[in-house]
């Protein structure tokens, strides 16, 4: 575990509850686990559809280039390192047919690499595509024939539009409040639905496209939000320690959910059910959820204290 991290605050919080010491000691061996885990995530899309800034927005300016570009993999993908998550920045399609198709190779290699134990390495593919453009052929050529036969799990894709602030050639965009107005909101809701049908149509997979601008850091909460849904289950508290710690990233958001509530939601319930499953066995004549009622409101409450940052979640 990283120290002074919030797994060090969890375990602090956990160990101070009226629990058995084998249950104690099962809690903190799992918390020790999910805290070591790796996180792996491509991030793909065509020339000029914002990855970089995208990363950036996310997870702040401190993000370090892994590799010095002397070998192929890192002279055609960039691998990025944030503590133990892994960001694989591949190379944008659109600038030949013939780098469109050595790209594709080293996407279609990356998305087939095992682990030791015979599991993909990428957990989520985000692809990223350029909402300031009308033909987004490259983008669905990419989705549609090189990630989507790729990809055992269809649920580890999300599709992003970035610079939604240009969907209208920058009409529609409030320079003021530093949000889109309600003619720039239907335009990129009706791309978001032909996003999501042209994707359908061609490979009868649904996708759930989302919105937003890295640039003006509008809908990030969501982005993010949308990111923890399609990342595996107990791999979506990694986040919690690593994402940017400037809370105007997260402010700006379209008011469908309160995105900042739902992300608290989604990392206290896969660590509870996780920490809870592995706890269960100390407690006799335990199943699993035994122990949900006593743990889930500790967990709850730290992981509030360690994103709050995020939109004010204590200011409700």
């Amino acid at each position: 575990m990283k120290e002074n991290s919030f797994w060090d605050k969890l375990k602090e919080d956990l160990n101070n509850l009226d629990l058995t010491e084998e249950a104690k000691e099962l809690v903190n061996k799992k918390m020790i686990e999910l805290a070591n885990q790796k996180l792996n995530i491509m991030v793909t899309g065509a020339t000029g559809s914002g990855k970089s800034s995208t990363i950036n927005a996310l997870f702040g300016y401190e993000v370090a280039k892994v590799g010095d570009g002397t070998d192929p993999e890192t002279m055609i993908i960039d691998r990025y390192e944030i503590s133990n998550i892994t960001l694989w920045d591949t190379p944008g399609l659109g600038d030949s047919p013939d780098m469109d198709k050595v790209h594709a190779e080293k996407i279609v290699e990356l998305l087939n690499r095992k682990d030791a134990n015979g599991i993909a390495i990428i957990d989520l593919v985000l692809v990223i595509l350029d909402g300031s453009i009308k033909d987004m052929g490259t983008s669905y050529e990419l989705i549609n024939q090189v990630i989507i036969p790729n990809i055992s799990d269809k649920n580890r894709i999300l599709v992003a539009i970035n610079q939604c602030d240009l969907g209208l050639k920058g009409r529609g965009w409030d320079k003021e409040k530093n949000v889109p107005m309600d003619s720039l909101i239907e335009f990129m809701e009706e791309r978001v639905k032909s996003v999501k049908n042209r994707i359908f149509e061609a490979t009868a997979v649904e996708v759930n496209p989302i919105y937003y601008s890295a640039l003006h850091k509008y809908n990030i909460s969501k982005l993010l939000c949308y990111i923890i849904k399609s990342t595996p289950n107990e791999k979506r508290m990694i986040y919690v320690d690593n994402i940017n710690k400037d809370p105007d990233v997260w402010k700006r958001n379209d008011t469908l959910i309160d995105y900042n509530l739902e992300i608290q939601k989604d990392v206290k319930f896969s660590l509870t059910k996780a920490l809870d499953a592995s706890a269960k066995g100390a407690v006799a004549g335990a199943t699993v959820g035994a122990l949900v009622p006593i743990i889930g409101p500790v967990i709850g409450a730290t992981i509030g204290a360690a994103l709050g940052f995020i939109g004010g979640l204590f200011n409700r």
